[in-house]
């Protein structure tokens, strides 16, 4: 046999939800603090989830530079775009 504790009516659980969820008292913000070892972690996390979003980028990359430098010319014309680049900067 169940015994009944009390009706259930939705809008009278709503009416008390809503009075826990305000903040009295305070700045109003709250904090936490990151260990030393989670903080080195989540760089961890970061920087190889950046790498595997720059896998495809950089075979291509690769691909386009091999590509570059087997043309003869390619040094002789990235030679002359420097220094015409440094000769700018000197107002020459």
């Amino acid at each position: 046999m169940v015994d009944r504790i009390g009706q259930m009516n939705p809008v009278q659980m709503e009416n008390r939800i809503g009075k826990g969820n305000q903040v009295s008292g305070g700045d109003g913000f709250d904090s936490i603090s990151l260990s030393a070892e989670a903080v080195a972690r989540s760089e961890v996390y970061r920087v190889s989830e950046l790498a595997k979003a720059a896998e495809g980028l950089s075979d291509a990359r690769i691909a386009e530079l091999r590509e570059k430098i087997s043309d003869p010319s390619y040094f002789a014309r990235v030679r002359e775009a420097t220094a015409d680049k440094i000769l700018d900067a000197f107002g020459v």
